[in-house]
């Protein structure tokens, strides 16, 4: 088993614990930081989660990891909110931020710049469409080293 399957069975594992809570799942990782191993759920909810989601959450995915045993390696479990700045990865991300504003990151240069905010306008197959004050643009998959909702203050 590998970093994907690891991430697939943990989301499986958290799926009713979440259900139950009135959770949703924002997304699972399975990293390596440093010489360290950590699973990481990330939680959600409207309005936001709190401590307590969090801490009930990891209790009850705890048990069932110790239950399943499928991680070979040590690991940290972590849980917590994707937080204000979110991550956007997946399509169910994209989905749910649609009309928000993003920056997208890229790769090498771009007109010169590597940082683009727009307002999220469209996602098909990990291309991304944002609205600029010069129109709507379209970044391919390749080219995104990451996207992130802005953070307002």
């Amino acid at each position: 088993m590998g970093r994907k399957e690891y991430e697939s069975r943990t989301e499986e594992l958290l799926k009713p614990i979440v259900d139950s809570l009135g959770l949703r799942i924002y997304d699972v990782e399975y990293v390596k930081e440093g010489s360290d191993y950590y699973l990481r759920a990330y939680i959600d909810k409207d309005g936001g989660v709190t401590i307590d989601d969090c801490e009930a959450v990891s209790r009850a995915l705890n048990v069932k990891l110790d239950e399943e045993d499928y991680v070979k390696d040590a690991y940290i479990l972590e849980v917590s909110s994707p937080g204000l700045g979110r991550k956007l990865s997946r399509e169910r991300h994209f989905i749910q931020s649609m009309g928000e504003e993003i920056e997208i990151k890229t790769y090498k240069p771009i007109d010169n710049s590597k940082e683009f905010v727009g307002i999220l306008k469209g996602y098909n197959n990990g291309d991304v469409t944002i609205e600029t004050e010069d129109g709507d643009r379209t970044f391919v998959k390749d080219d995104i080293a990451g996207v992130r909702l802005t953070i307002d203050f």
